[in-house]
């Protein structure tokens, strides 16, 4: 999401670009701020970057928008350079590992050595026949729009300037083997730009025929369920956050006056799903600044954490001992002896129901043990508690029966050490 700032930015530029052919200077200053803003964005933030710089350089140099000297070159150049100041030395003093570019270790590690593939294997189709669909909810922006934008000489030329750099960087980024949406985010401000000009060209001749009147109507229709389907999918998406619940409440809502320095372990899955630096409680030492000031302040502070995921480490029982509290997915895989004291419920899938078939609860207890959504307010429990309010009104009114279930499933427990208890 920092990257995509920088790549809007300079699409709007590549676009101001677009719209003043009398005047060079403007022109030129244009594409080499576009050029520049996302060779920053892909020194700093996102390697992918560099493909989506590279179709647009192409793409305007065969066009002879810009030249070799000037434009590509000082754009490259000035982006690159204090890209790379700005990152390796902010990066190296917070790793403390000089000197340290991020991006190109995420680059050599993922492409050139492959192990992205580890992360899993798509189709070579899928941003064309997934991921872009999803991403543009509407499907009224490529059925129509984007071809309404197309047919016209009028805006053909324009939306072809930021059709075929853009789709060239998800065609060759599609080579890749792993592939996932937020690679290609960057393109949809683009992709809208050009559905808009579609959209616009049909509303202005609404009145000239009952086929653009039509075609009017739909594109409101339109607007109104994806709002209506993105605002669902939004709740929805909510509920795929477990981790940052869960830290959230053993803050806030687990006893752990009993220990003086409390050691948390974070696993796998809820480090994926919402565990972050900003949620944690910062009174203990996770920072460099921490590292860096006095023992004996540091003593003094309350939380320590740990997100180890060296497999040798986790079978050595005596890494458990430490803890007096985990996070974790599957209790079976933490050594030692933990009690589980909170069940955090995520989102498991969505579920049809026929008429007269029972909804299930979107939050089951389990165990006995207190569950998200019992006794305390939070997100999740609000979200189903609505979307029961909802069932309410709708389902046996308007759908004669018919339902969805957004079904809710354990994901993360919050485990206390047991044995460090009985010790204490």
């Amino acid at each position: 999401m920092f990257a995509f700032i920088f790549t809007n930015i300079a699409l709007r530029s590549l676009l101001n670009a677009y719209t003043a052919p009398w005047d060079t200077k403007t022109i030129l200053r244009s594409y080499r701020l576009a050029l520049y803003l996302i060779t920053f964005a892909g020194v700093v933030f996102r390697s992918e970057l560099a493909i989506l710089v590279g179709t647009l350089t192409l793409y305007l140099f065969a066009t002879r928008r810009i030249t070799i000297v000037g434009v590509i070159i000082p754009a490259g150049i000035t982006g690159a350079v204090i890209g790379l100041t700005t990152t390796v030395s902010i990066d190296s003093f917070f790793w403390q590992s000089f000197p340290l570019w991020p991006e190109w270790t995420a680059f050599y590690f993922n492409t050139i050595q492959g192990h992205s593939a580890d992360w899993g294997v798509s189709t070579w189709h899928f941003y064309f026949s997934s991921a872009l669909p999803r991403l543009m909810l509407n499907p009224i922006t490529y059925l129509l729009c984007i071809p309404s934008a197309l047919l016209p000489a009028a805006t053909r030329g324009r939306s072809l300037d930021l059709l075929i750099p853009l789709l060239a960087f998800v065609g060759l980024f599609s080579f890749l083997p792993h592939k996932e949406w937020r690679f290609i985010i960057y393109i949809i401000p683009g992709l809208t730009a050009v559905a808009a000009a579609g959209a616009s060209w049909i509303w202005t001749r609404r009145g000239k025929s009952v086929v653009y009147a039509s075609l009017s109507l739909i594109l409101v229709a339109s607007v109104l369920a994806s709002f209506a389907a993105s605002t669902t999918l939004l709740a929805i998406s909510s509920l795929n956050y477990p981790g940052g619940e869960a830290i959230t409440y053993l803050h806030n809502h687990v006893n752990t006056s009993r220990w003086d320095h409390p050691h948390v372990y974070f696993d796998n899955l809820a480090c994926q799903t919402g565990v972050t630096r900003f949620l944690e409680n910062h009174e203990g030492p996770q920072t460099i600044i921490d590292v860096l000031e006095a023992q004996n302040e540091v003593s003094k502070r309350r939380w320590t954490y740990d997100k180890t995921e060296d497999p040798d480490v986790l079978l050595d029982p005596m890494f458990w001992s430490k803890f007096q509290y985990v996070l974790a997915e599957n209790p079976a895989k933490i050594i030692g002896k933990w009690g589980t004291v909170h069940v955090v419920y995520g989102f498991g899938g969505v579920k049809i129901l026929k008429p007269g078939e029972d909804s299930g609860s979107p939050v089951e207890p389990l165990d006995g043990v207190e569950k998200s959504g019992g006794t305390s307010k939070n997100w999740t429990s609000e979200v189903a508690r609505l979307w029961r309010t909802i069932e309410g009104l709708v389902r046996y009114r308007f759908l004669r029966g018919l339902w969805v279930e957004v079904w809710m499933e354990p994901k993360i427990r919050i485990l206390e050490n047991q044995a460090l208890l009985s010790n204490g």
